[in-house]
């Protein structure tokens, strides 16, 4: 098994070397855009999914839909700079929502974070291998497993490291970003060139039958899917190099920009090539078809965006870990999640995550459709949050030039507010489980909390009840015969320099237990011996009883009582199911008895 783990994951790493795991821009904007970036191949498709319940008439209000995504993204883009100088050290929105509006609101935002990175991981291959089907439409019934498999990867890859998997995400994501803008580039060429009949779209401005303003909401909250991703750079700060801030907000920047010019390609070249979506055929791969015909480049186009929505999963797997860290030091979840593995990686987020995506997508079927509506809300209820958070922390502080950054978080929080209602009220259906799960995840918070809180409280010396000082040992030891192990923990007993040791045997049968009694005291005459005659052939009951009456009495007298358990481990570990493994039953009846230590006294055999 070692050998496997370092085949997989590689050498284990020293603490020392973490600075060596910091990301550069480049990479950083491939590993943690490449959700946003690729969240393009199917936001734009949302639009039109919306509008097409008019009728495609209906396609020139992407024009104006998409101006107003590009707004929304503005408005982040510059309110997610001002969290990243403003909280440094991550944890975007959960930390600004905690900060500025309260534990709960935090939690909130929180836990809709970290059900949106599961989502993340599970919509981003679900649609690359989308992406993949649309291209050999023989795969579409093998969907399920093509993003299982595709989950087990990017999983492995992130346990190896975070510049490890940086370094091999990073060429996929730039070549995606190559294809699309030589794909718009080559479309927009074609328009100017009249190679592509002005009669396949409606012209902009045309009245449309049946259109209305809460058809247009439906359809912009749609589209802000594309939209997902942005907050991930502010909660990795901590994955930068130094100076880790200027670092991050120079990414999100460039992140920024990149996603508003393929956005927009995309949506100006499906209205005018007249795309109608296809539940087969994904908008982009029926661009491209249009574009280049199903020659290499349509061929390249579709590998490129296949592999960038399976590898946007990487975006979940680099920011999640960092948002589990936050909400464990906080005490919400288990402090596991704060424990770096063998590559400096928090590896026990990234394999949690990938367990529930994998999860996901299986009761889910694969379809991204069903995802998208649930992933968005998601991420729009934090973007809400953290936008009213940053609203109260300038009212509060009013740092120079507060007036602007206010502007600038309010119009975030208000389109991100109508964004978040309008999925509400148009696709309830699809994502009413946010108002059960949510109330259950900050629930289980609430829990945890308070028992780390119990914990603390009972193991701190100034406040927990004041040592009992301990009169004896009062030793029992359950035999199954005499044995060299018996033997062995006998010898051990006797070391302890016990007030009194029991030898405890439970024989089935009258007859057995006269037969043992004389045997044991010829060969230890010096151990007292309790036989429990068991007539319904179970050893746990009687000795539990035997156990706890003799607590009982012990206590009175502040005597402690101890267990002490021979073992045999065989030499290999598939000989263990060729035994009762009596002595665990014994341990894992005995493990919640108070004021009973457990004592395992192993005895190795040789072959």
């Amino acid at each position: 098994m070692l050998s496997l783990k370092r085949f997989l994951i590689g050498r284990p790493l020293k603490s020392n070397e973490l600075g060596e795991q910091k990301l550069n821009k480049t990479k950083a904007l491939a590993i943690l855009s490449s959700d946003a970036l690729s969240s393009v191949a199917y936001g734009p498709e949302q639009i039109l999914i919306v509008l097409i319940t008019v009728s495609a008439a209906a396609f020139w209000y992407t024009i104006p839909i998409a101006i107003g995504v590009l707004i929304l993204l503005l408005a982040l883009i510059l309110s997610y700079r001002q969290i990243i100088f403003a909280y440094p050290h991550g944890g975007g929105a959960y930390v600004v929502s905690k900060e500025n509006l309260g534990k709960y609101p935090g939690l909130i935002a929180g836990g809709s974070l970290l059900v949106d990175y599961i989502l993340t991981v599970a919509v981003s291959v679900s649609a690359g291998t989308d992406a993949i089907t649309s291209a050999f439409p023989r795969l579409h019934e093998h969907t399920v497993i093509i993003a299982v498999i595709f989950v087990i990867f990017i999983t492995i890859l992130n346990l190896r490291g975070v510049t490890e998997s940086a370094s091999v995400l990073a060429y996929p994501v730039y070549l995606f970003v190559l294809a699309l803008f030589i794909l718009i580039g080559a479309g927009i060429y074609n328009i100017i060139t009249g190679h592509v009949s002005p009669e396949l779209h409606t012209s902009i401005g045309t009245p449309v039958a049946g259109i209305s303003l809460f058809l247009l909401l439906k359809a912009f909250a749609s589209g802000s899917s594309a939209l997902t991703g942005v907050e991930a750079i502010s909660n990795a700060i901590p994955n930068f190099k130094s100076p880790a801030p200027n670092n991050a907000a120079k990414t999100l920047t460039a992140m920024g920009i990149l996603l508003a010019l393929l956005f927009s390609g995309i949506v100006y070249l499906a209205y005018y090539y007249g795309i109608i979506p296809n539940l087969e055929v994904t908008v982009v791969s029926q661009i491209a078809e249009h574009t280049f015909g199903r020659n290499f480049m349509y061929f390249f186009i579709q590998g490129t965006t296949a592999l960038i929505l399976i590898l946007a999963a990487n975006t979940g797997y680099s920011a999640f870990p960092l948002l589990a860290v936050n909400l464990a030091n906080d005490k919400f979840i288990p402090r596991m999640f704060t424990v770096r593995g063998d590559r400096l990686g928090y590896s026990n987020g990234i394999i949690m995550l990938g367990i529930l995506s994998i999860i996901l997508i299986i009761v889910f079927k694969g379809q991204t459709e069903h995802l998208i509506p649930l992933y968005a809300v998601g991420v729009f209820i934090p973007f809400t949050l953290s936008q009213t958070g940053m609203i109260l922390k300038w009212i509060r502080q009013k740092p120079k030039g507060w007036i602007s950054k206010l502007i600038i978080n309010a119009t975030g929080a208000l389109i991100s507010f109508i964004v978040t209602m309008m999925f509400f009220l148009t696709k309830f259906t699809q994502v009413w489980s946010v108002l059960v799960f949510l109330p259950i995840i900050i629930y289980a918070f609430h829990r945890i909390r308070k028992h780390y809180e119990a914990v603390a409280d009972q193991l701190r010396t100034t406040t927990c009840e004041p040592a009992i000082p301990i009169a004896g040992n009062i030793i029992i030891l359950p035999v199954a015969g005499m044995t060299h192990v018996v033997e062995n923990s006998l010898n051990y007993a006797k070391s302890l320099s016990a007030y009194q040791i029991i030898a405890v045997h439970v024989p089935f049968e009258r007859e057995d237990e006269g037969v043992f009694e004389e045997k044991w005291k010829k060969w230890q005459p010096d151990v007292r011996l309790v036989t429990l005659h068991s007539p319904y052939r179970s050893i746990i009951q009687p000795l539990t009883k035997f156990i706890d009456t003799v607590q009982r009495k012990a206590s009175e007298s502040n005597y402690q009582v101890t267990v002490v358990i021979p073992q045999f481990i065989p030499k290999k570990g598939w000989h263990n199911i060729l035994h009762n493994q009596s002595s665990l039953l014994i341990r894992a009846h005995l493990l919640y008895r108070r004021n009973v230590i457990i004592t395992t006294v192993p005895y190795h055999l040789k072959k």
